[in-house]
């Protein structure tokens, strides 16, 4: 590979991988709140509980999630991340170069090991036993790619938030994209100002900018335009089976959930392949109301599958799913 082409990259993402193991269980309680809200899984203390299978899935996290999807569609991809020496760290880097995605930027970490998580699988839900490793986290020169698509870190890389940060301001050339992993969202808006103030796209869920915001506010205008406020030039918010919705400051549009083709088997990833579709239809230059019809059908398809990645399409199926898409699948205007 050249080094024009190690560095001009239509997709770059940017975010730790890990590994998922996912444990299906059936003998679990389900506590809900005082809205008849699903809240709590329970098994019983000190016991033997019974599972059904497990299911491991390499290679993946939000980054390396996005990276995948983008050159499923078409995109020439790559992922800055680390892992450990072990073999899970091998078989990330083994497994994103057979999805055809760039490993160059991958740095090996001596003596660590490679991030690792445990899901409970309980009907289409997934509880996340998580895990970041800490690693010495030092951005590589990525050169000038089309988009970059920063997401889920650890705790203790704000310093390389900072790194992202200011590369990014010194390349204004480049279409920065924000999806806040868990730590990003809570570590909360003011450490990461400049990284919200950079962003051309942004992603999150209605919880997580209510978060974010630290407002109770349910009305997903006001949220779009207080998110837009906080800098990001185009704002993206998901709200589950009601569908989602961007703002660009000057027009506003929804888009309901794409029909699924039957229940689905694991909900992991479904935001991951909404956002990182979203931002690649842009990338091969589709308009905002154009992009918000392909997400959801990434979506979808993911969740037929365990795992964050093998439902993700390629571009022929995703247009195939559009060209089919029932009557009432298109954006409507709410701004």
């Amino acid at each position: 590979m050249s080094i024009f082409r190690k560095t001009n990259f239509d997709f770059i993402g940017i975010g730790d991988i890990t590994n998922d193991a996912f444990i299906r269980v059936k003998e679990a309680e389900i506590i809900s709140d005082s809205k008849s809200k699903k809240s709590k899984i329970c098994l019983n203390f000190a016991d033997k509980i019974s599972y059904e299978s497990v299911t491991i899935v390499k290679a993946v996290g939000n980054a390396s999630n996005a990276s995948v999807c983008a050159h499923r569609l078409g995109l020439s991809s790559s992922v800055v991340a680390n892992v450990g020496d072990d073999e899970n760290g091998k078989a990330c880097v083994e497994i994103l170069k057979k999805e055809g995605v760039d490993t160059s930027f991958i740095k090996i970490q001596k003596g660590r090991e490679t991030n690792y998580n445990y899901l409970i699988l309980y009907e289409e839900e997934r509880t996340i036993l998580s895990k970041h490793r800490e690693y010495d986290y030092k951005l590589p020169n990525i050169g000038s790619p089309k988009f970059v698509y920063f997401s889920s870190l650890g705790e203790n890389t704000l310093d390389y938030h900072n790194q992202v940060a200011n590369y990014i301001e010194k390349h204004p050339e480049i279409n920065f994209v924000f999806q806040p992993g868990t730590f990003q969202i809570r570590v909360g808006y003011e450490p990461l100002e400049k990284i919200y103030r950079l962003s051309k796209l942004f992603f999150c869920n209605k919880i997580e900018a209510k978060r974010i915001l630290k407002t109770e506010n349910d009305n997903i205008i006001d949220l779009l335009r207080m998110m837009r406020n906080a800098g990001p030039q185009v704002v993206v918010i998901t709200d589950a089976v009601n569908g989602a919705y961007v703002y660009d400051g000057n027009e506003g549009w929804s888009i309901p959930m794409f029909p699924d083709p039957k229940s689905p088997v694991d909900r992991t990833g479904a935001g991951d392949a909404f956002s990182a579709t979203f931002t690649s239809a842009i990338a091969l230059g589709k308009t905002i109301p154009e992009a918000l019809t392909w997400g959801p059908i990434n979506s979808m398809s993911v969740v037929q599958y365990v795992g964050a990645q093998e439902g993700l399409l390629t571009r022929d199926k995703l247009e195939k799913y559009l060209a089919e898409a029932p009557e009432y699948y298109r954006p409507t205007k709410i701004i």
